[in-house]
């Protein structure tokens, strides 16, 4: 599996790949897909926000403690900076354009878990980007495959999204190994089982539409 480019090999874990408490279905990929232009706004959204919160967390939480953090951040935000790049440029071709406002509440729902001083916020911090990123990992696998065999067959897209699979899981991976690296694994694991019980209720509650975190219960069987 392709690496993040830039980041130390050693910061990543064997771990399950997709330990999500609620599956995404494929009618959820299709739907999305009907609107392409409105999927790639939020996505191109997503791929701004997400550059920007490694930026803050090298800022916030720099290297002095953890060898490896400016470097890995940094490495973050340059992989989601070329994604942004690329996502702008399909959208271009679609003959859409970017908006000026964008809003997630799945992403805003999950950083109101963030507990509060230096340990547990670092902490928490570390396992919200990982759920967005593990999210955003299945999301993008239903979209590939729904481009690939669905009624609004798109190569370009099924390609990009099954490409981008594989680095968002890479991410996840690092800020879980992060995550690990500060605090007796023990208490961390129990955090992450509860975070990921969060997610799902979460998840549970986003009204569906074409954006890459919407809810699928419209779709499901």
């Amino acid at each position: 599996m392709p690496q993040p480019a830039g980041i130390d090999p050693s910061l990543l874990d064997p771990i399950d790949p997709l330990p999500l408490r609620s599956r995404t279905p494929i009618e959820w990929g299709r739907s999305a897909l009907a609107d392409p232009i409105s999927l790639l706004i939020d996505h191109a959204f997503l791929e701004k926000k997400a550059a920007n919160n490694a930026m803050e967390l090298m800022t916030h939480w720099p290297g002095d403690w953890l060898p490896g953090w400016v470097d890995a951040m940094t490495a973050v935000a340059r992989d989601e900076a070329a994604h942004l790049a690329h996502v702008v440029r399909l959208l271009s071709r679609k003959g859409g354009k970017l908006a000026r406002t964008h809003k997630n509440p799945y992403a805003n729902a999950l950083r109101l878990l963030v507990r509060k001083g230096d340990a547990n916020q670092i902490v928490d911090r570390l396992f919200v980007s990982a759920l967005i990123e593990l999210r955003s990992c299945e999301r993008f696998a239903i979209l590939a495959r729904a481009a690939a065999d669905g009624p609004a067959q798109d190569a370009d897209l099924s390609s990009f999204y099954g490409a981008l699979c594989s680095s968002e899981m890479g991410h996840y991976k690092l800020f879980l190994k992060l995550a690990r690296k500060i605090a007796p694994r023990a208490s961390l694991e129990a955090r992450w089982l509860d975070m990921l019980e969060s997610e799902a209720r979460i998840m549970a509650e986003q009204p569906p539409g074409p954006r890459i975190h919407s809810g699928w219960n419209a779709y499901a069987r």
